[in-house]
């Protein structure tokens, strides 16, 4: 059935863009990399990480899952970065689910232990948000976080995105079903540091 509005961003215009190195002050987003498997085991390994992302990884699911990321780039369906500085991998940041033509995302994000509490997060957020916002042109990027995670919470409104309101029972987690937040920024909304 057609649309009877255009897309907020045109079928291709991702997929034509070489996936950017961000600079998000003082740490960096850069592309999934072969070598960068020991990070993603250790950070589902950890137990908060596991906790709020609900998932564990074997050595060959890891690989998979840093070889898939060129080619949700490819298919505009997601993006995913590690967050480093000059020791390594921090954590990492996605578009986990990206639909260009409402001009929407949703982001995900993780902290390993030994980066957090050094606004890592907010940082590698807020440098996304814009990236999304000034070059790819999204309208809306959300993100969702189980009601008891006040350290996401905290992530995301340090990197401005508003709360809008609770979606009830929607995270199922291994203790049970969790309400979760909803945050969200507009390209429109001014930017703000906290």
């Amino acid at each position: 059935m057609p649309l009877t509005v255009a897309p907020a961003v045109a079928p291709g215009t991702m997929a034509r863009l070489r996936q950017p190195d961000l600079d998000a002050d003082g740490v960096r987003l850069r592309p999934w990399r072969p070598d960068d498997r020991p990070a993603v085991l250790a950070g589902y390994a950890d137990a908060a990480i596991r906790h709020w992302h609900c998932r564990a990884m074997t050595d060959d699911e890891a690989r998979a899952w840093i070889d898939d990321w060129p080619r949700r780039w490819r298919q505009e369906s997601g993006a995913g970065w590690a967050v480093v500085d000059d020791t390594g991998v921090l954590g990492q940041i996605s578009l986990r689910r990206l639909h260009l033509a409402d001009g929407l995302a949703e982001v995900s994000y993780w902290v390993l232990p030994a980066a957090r509490g050094r606004g890592v997060a907010p940082r590698a957020l807020t440098a996304l948000a814009g990236w999304c916002f000034t070059t790819l042109g999204l309208h809306r990027i959300e993100l969702s976080h189980s009601t008891a995670n006040t350290a996401s919470c905290r992530v995301a409104r340090r990197a401005g995105f508003a709360a809008e309101g609770t979606k009830r029972g929607e995270g199922r987690h291994a203790d049970g079903w969790h309400d979760m937040h909803l945050h969200a920024r507009l390209a429109t909304d001014t930017p703000t540091h906290r």
